[in-house]
């Protein structure tokens, strides 16, 4: 594997892997831009319509009818958030044109359709094409529909407002559906213009073999706009609310939803990762063992760290009638750790679930795009090796700590309606 990663222009990098064992191509262009209230929906319909149509192919069926000719070739929108970050942007894939059938450049004309899509994109008088942006709202507001019909899901999104209220990571990734909804074809231009301009810029080529035609191709096209980048925290410790805060709201569900949140001033995000698997992420977990085969008080109880904002999160499936004790033994099931019970075999356990997972992340195009995004953002470049030898030196008494870190900072309880007799 060969890594190289290179300034093309003002806050935009280009990152090149080349690793001969993949037959495909992989590039990712991600946009970074703080997230809003204000701005999330409309930035996520900007470069959403980036990929239903450009100046070339005007029409979906035109861009897909393209694409299949392209031996199937895949290209669509990105929208997530980390910390306080909105991340925005575009994914392709295609065959590496040596094993096209007759000596097709696919490469190129892959590179022509995704310069075609940001930086030709299909407008007209100042606003994006109306039925390319007719099919962008609509599928965004099927995505944030979808969200609150998988009541889990729905269940952590208000539990991640509570717990960083006031601050950007509050904010869904898709926006709000009112947002999307009021949003115009001008609207969504003027939107992806400014993310130009302003948003931090990264993209991820992976091939089986060096090609600089997509880095020259970027270079090119962005000395052309006038550069204005915003910086981005996307890290900062969600601040300790002074007494945890319980909401809790009542739906049409067979089953009742607990998120809990925790705060923590420790930076040992190796420590707490430890700490979380070993808790409840896997099937040997605590959570799982005790919470949800022992005492069966829930259908399922996993937790997660979240590094970028010091939290700590425990989401889980209960009866109503069952949600105190199982608080209680979510809770006391902690309190073991932070008293020093965590076996050598838990620990083994962990450590053999997390070099799996390390030896996953060059198995795939994506994983190298995701593993390199993340140092990116992380601020700090490291190679998975590495990585797994930051856990393997965690010592028990780090995972204690960790554990000691956390403190109660709010839950989210959606319940089931009570039949009224």
């Amino acid at each position: 594997m060969i890594y190289e990663r290179v300034e093309l222009s003002d806050n935009v990098g280009f990152t090149s892997i080349i690793d001969d064992k993949f037959k495909s191509c992989s590039l990712a262009v991600y946009f970074l831009t703080e997230l809003s209230e204000k701005t999330a929906a409309v930035n996520n319909l900007a470069t959403g319509v980036l990929t239903i149509s450009n100046s070339r192919y005007k029409t979906y069926a035109a861009m897909c009818e393209k694409l299949s000719e392209l031996y199937g070739a895949v290209l669509c929108s990105v929208a997530r958030k980390k910390g306080n970050a909105q991340i925005l942007g575009l994914r392709a894939s295609w065959l590496d044109n040596k094993y096209a059938i007759d000596g097709e450049d696919i490469g190129g004309e892959m590179r022509d359709m995704i310069r075609g899509c940001l930086f030709s994109p299909n407008v007209c008088g100042g606003a994006f094409d109306s039925d390319s942006f007719s099919l962008a709202k609509k599928d965004l507001l099927d995505r944030i529909d979808g969200e609150l019909n998988q009541k889990n899901v729905y269940a952590v999104s208000q539990a991640v407002k509570l717990a960083f209220r006031n601050e950007p990571a509050s904010c869904a990734a898709y926006g709000s559906r009112d947002a999307a909804s009021a949003a115009s074809p001008e609207d969504a231009f003027r939107a992806y213009q400014e993310l130009l301009r302003t948003a931090q810029i990264e993209i991820y080529y992976v091939s089986p073999q060096k090609d600089d035609s997509f880095a020259e191709m970027f270079r090119e096209n962005f000395a052309e706009i006038k550069r204005s980048p915003k910086p981005v925290k996307i890290s900062d410790h969600s601040p300790l609310k002074p007494e945890p805060l319980t909401v809790t709201d009542e739906f049409d569900v067979n089953e009742s939803k607990m998120v809990m949140f925790f705060k923590t001033d420790s930076d040992d995000r190796y420590a707490l990762k430890m700490l979380s698997v070993i808790y409840g992420e896997l099937p040997f977990s605590k959570l799982f063992l005790n919470v949800r085969e022992k005492l069966s008080l829930c259908y399922y109880c996993s937790s997660l760290s979240i590094a970028t904002k010091g939290a700590f999160m425990v989401e889980s499936g209960v009866e109503r009638s069952n949600i105190e004790k199982a608080k209680a033994e979510i809770t006391a099931q902690l309190d073991e750790m932070k008293k020093g019970n965590i076996t050598d075999n838990e620990i083994n356990g962990t450590l053999m679930a997390l070099d799996n997972a390390v030896l996953q992340i060059t198995d795939s195009p994506s994983g190298y795009i995701s593993w390199f995004f993340d140092c990116f953002t992380d601020g700090r470049f490291i190679t998975p090796q590495e990585h797994y030898g930051k856990f393997a030196a965690v010592t028990k008494e780090r995972i204690i700590a960790a554990a000691n870190s956390l403190k109660l900072d709010c839950v989210y309880l959606m319940l089931n309606k009570e039949v009224q007799e």
